[in-house]
């Protein structure tokens, strides 16, 4: 683990504009720096860097941050990864935290598992291009899937020879340990003690994970000899390096391009990953036949929140689609389905389109998963039980949907698609979503499963949107003067309980308010900035901006980014102008007046946003009580009480008294 000295020094070594440079042609631009977005395409210049600042941030797609997150999103590296590239670049020693012995070991294992894959993985490529067979029979079935020597080149793919003792006698030879021979699965033991290698007279496919280190294989026997074969693939066993539910095929390939294009297209296998990138569509992975688990989902999220499920059409391809499909909407992805047409896959497909073809039917073709269920459960069923069983089922996906305005579009559409009341299909998703919270299936017809153990967590039920459940603009202007003005002092000389004497600076100001009506803001990383700017009001020195831009924490220096970035810079006056000190006092206090007055309107607003998110909460209550009058009294009085408030913070905006 880097120790916080060094971190510290490799931000503050780290220059922006020479970081960025690496990758995006800058020109300057008054203060600033200007070129083309590296993250999204664009014609013309919408990226800035601020070497004052020490961030970057597009107008065009948003991304954006500092010298960290930027090598982060950029080269798609985990944090420690970002680090460590800076550090290269401006040759800082990396000093690490002192391990323990039991990390020590458990971290000399793994890097020793990495460095034998490493090897075998060029060990087999270097067996597909020079040796005899490998040329004649591994590279030769290579060229009949139609795979160029820059793929092949690009996915490290390999050949292993039929001698089953060859690869351990090799890696003896070359002084790796046998005990990591057998760790990473290359080989196993037979009765005589000899080392007998996994993957003989097979092509090899290595599986390199996230961070581009080889984390295992898959070796399948040639066309010729798949007949009568158990296994057609052999795949390297778990180890404390390679977890197959944690792995996707391509990832390593594909980041980058997922990232830019803001969608990930998932395969079965990895031919079907070869062929596409061959044709041009890189953002493409495989799970290679495998029920997606909540870790590949996660993994894929870090890239993008958008991915398009590409199968065959035959009864195969549709089963795979429906699979994982629930956890991927819980996840919060927005899924789409694509079934290719004459029982083709993807690999045959992407042979006989060119990319801008194939990409054109991906688009005309793709379709949300809800309308691809409906479509697929309840075109041309007559039968009032598989049609009840199939309306249950679209309902359910739905109900693990974790964005509440999305399942109510969701709900809405449906409705009008298979012509059923609208309030049946909630009651029946509340119903899913109340069983999974309690683990029950008592209160879900059909006794769909719905155990705590095998369900994504369950949403709340369907409401209208609360300011809780979803950011408004309003709460992100807030965190903005927090950001940038978070530190300057509102109000000299304020008695605490105590009787001691404070000064009260915005974020103070903003935090207290809040406090006073129980209030909090719906994003739980602005909580968390605005807590640390409270925290840190009384230290001398401190400052919001340059604190935030430059947090340890990525996800809040990116946030903070965001937040200070202005499209146009206004020019102060007293850079050019020089102003006397009665002068300066003034527009000092002019300055503090219209933070004041700016901080206060933006709360009135954000108060106002809960109250008329709590009454339209209450009008759809009030359309679902039917003739229940006491809950409609209830509901009646909260709302008359909720008019009241909402037309007082009204008149302190000054806008018109609604009635």
């Amino acid at each position: 683990m880097i120790d916080r000295l060094t971190v510290e020094k490799i931000k503050e070594a780290a220059n922006i504009v020479d970081v960025v440079s690496e990758f995006v042609t800058l020109k300057k631009s008054g203060a600033n720096y200007k070129g083309l977005c590296p993250f999204h395409n664009e014609k013309t210049p919408s990226f800035i860097v601020s070497p004052a600042r020490g961030t970057c941030h597009c107008f065009g797609c948003g991304k954006g941050g500092n010298a960290v997150s930027f090598i982060m999103e950029h080269e798609q590296m985990t944090y420690p990864e970002a680090l460590r590239w800076l550090a290269r670049k401006y040759h800082i020693e990396i000093k690490e935290r002192e391990l323990t012995s039991q990390e020590k070991e458990e971290q000399s294992k793994r890097e020793s598992m990495f460095i034998v894959n490493e090897w075998a993985s060029q060990y087999f490529q270097d067996l597909l291009h020079n040796n005899a067979d490998g040329v004649a029979i591994g590279m030769q079935y290579f060229r009949s899937r139609g795979f160029r020597d820059d793929v092949i080149s690009a996915f490290h793919l390999g050949y292993d020879v039929n001698d089953r003792l060859a690869l351990g006698r090799e890696a003896l030879h070359k002084g790796y340990k046998e005990e990591f021979v057998t760790a990473t699965g290359l080989c196993y033991k037979n009765d005589r003690g000899e080392l007998i290698d996994r993957y003989a007279g097979r092509v090899v496919f290595p599986w390199i994970g996230v961070s581009g280190k080889v984390v295992g294989f898959t070796a399948r026997v040639l066309d010729q000899r798949t007949k009568g074969v158990n296994q057609k693939y052999v795949n390297s066993p778990d180890s404390e390096i390679y977890h197959k539910d944690h792995e996707l095929y391509g990832i390593w390939q594909a980041k980058r391009a997922i990232a830019k294009e803001d969608r990930v297209y998932m395969v079965e296998g990895q031919a079907d990953v070869i062929a596409m990138y061959q044709c041009g569509i890189q953002n493409v992975v495989a799970n290679s036949g495998t029920a997606l688990s909540i870790h590949q989902i996660h993994m894929l999220h870090r890239f993008t929140s958008n991915i398009t499920l590409i199968y065959d059409g035959d009864a195969a391809g549709i089963h795979a689609a429906l699979r994982g499909t629930d956890m991927l909407l819980s996840e919060g992805m927005s899924l789409r389905v694509l079934l290719l047409p004459d029982g083709k896959d993807p690999d045959e497909f992407a042979r006989s389109h060119t990319a801008e073809q194939f990409k054109q039917f991906i688009n005309e073709r793709q379709t949300d998963f809800i309308q691809f269920k409906t479509d697929l459960l309840l075109k041309g069923e007559t039968d009032p039980k598989k049609r009840a069983d199939a309306i249950n089922s679209i309902v359910e996906s739905i109900s693990v949907i974790q964005n509440q305005i999305l399942r109510d579009t969701y709900i809405h559409d449906c409705a009008q698609r298979i012509g059923i009341n609208e309030s049946t299909l909630i009651n029946q998703m509340n119903a899913y979503i109340r069983g999974r919270r309690t683990g029950s299936t008592a209160q879900v017809q059909q006794g769909v499963p719905v155990g705590p153990a095998q369900q994504p967590a369950a949403p709340a039920p369907l409401q209208p949107p609360t300011v809780k459940q979803q950011e408004s603009k309003v709460e992100r202007m807030l965190m903005q003067l927090v950001v940038r003005h978070g530190e300057h002092v509102m109000q000299k000389d304020v008695p605490d309980d105590q009787g001691q004497l404070h000064d009260l600076t915005l974020a103070q100001l903003i935090d207290y308010n809040l406090m006073e009506d129980d209030l909090s803001l719906s994003n739980e990383l602005y909580n968390r900035m605005l807590g640390e700017a409270v925290d840190h009001s009384g230290e001398e020195g401190f400052k919001a901006e340059t604190y935030f831009l430059h947090h340890e924490d990525f996800n809040i220096s990116r946030v903070a980014a965001e937040l200070v970035s202005d499209r146009y810079q206004l020019t102060r006056r007293e850079e050019d102008e020089p102003i006397n000190e009665a002068a300066a006092q003034q527009r000092q206090a002019d300055e503090t007046d219209a933070l004041r007055n700016q901080a206060v309107h933006l709360l009135l607003d954000y108060r106002m946003d809960i109250v008329e998110q709590r009454m339209a909460t209450l009008q759809a209550e009030m359309s679902m009580a039917g003739n229940d009058m006491q809950r409609l009294t209830k509901i009646m009085t909260e709302y008359h009480e909720l008019q009241t408030t909402r037309n007082r913070i009204a008149r302190e905006l000054g806008a018109n008294i609604i009635v």
